[in-house]
């Protein structure tokens, strides 16, 4: 038994050691990915730097990542909260959206920020969350756009 627990042990290190050089791609386009948004939506600079810290590392193709993010088995883990965030809104393909869309991605917003759904408190370990104050000015602001969304369907 004792001789099995070694070789699952040195199987665990050479997996964790290959795991270092056979990396996921990484979520970095730049600025320009959430240009369109923030043009479109118009949030104030208060409402920018709330996206920046606490929604496009996972809501857009622009992730700025943590010193351990270069580490196995952490890479895998962040790069599939990325891509998970990404599935359910993307700020970088919001031209690609309908106004529909659009309302209803914003309606999601809404109500995850309420419920403290959103940032994800693994998210929140590390970066903070949201002040009070933080989730009614964001609150606000996007019920506000989806008034204007709903006015022009």
């Amino acid at each position: 038994m004792k001789k099995n627990s070694k070789i699952i042990g040195l199987l665990v290190l050479v997996a964790l050691i290959i795991m270092q050089f056979v990396r996921p791609d990484k979520n970095e386009s730049g600025y320009e990915s959430v240009a369109y948004f923030e043009n479109e939506t118009k949030p104030t600079d208060q409402i920018k730097t709330i996206l920046k810290n606490n929604c496009y590392d996972c809501h857009s193709n622009q992730t700025i990542y943590p010193w351990y993010a270069e580490l196995a088995p952490v890479s895998y883990w962040l790069a599939h909260h990325v891509d998970e965030g990404k599935e359910h809104f993307n700020v970088s393909d919001w031209k690609e959206y309908t106004a529909k869309k659009r309302d209803h991605k914003l309606e999601e917003l809404i109500e995850e920020v309420e419920e403290s759904e959103m940032p994800l408190a693994s998210y929140t370990w590390i970066h903070g969350n949201l002040t009070q104050e933080e989730k009614e000015m964001l609150i606000n602001w996007a019920e506000a756009l989806r008034a204007q969304y709903n006015s022009t369907q």
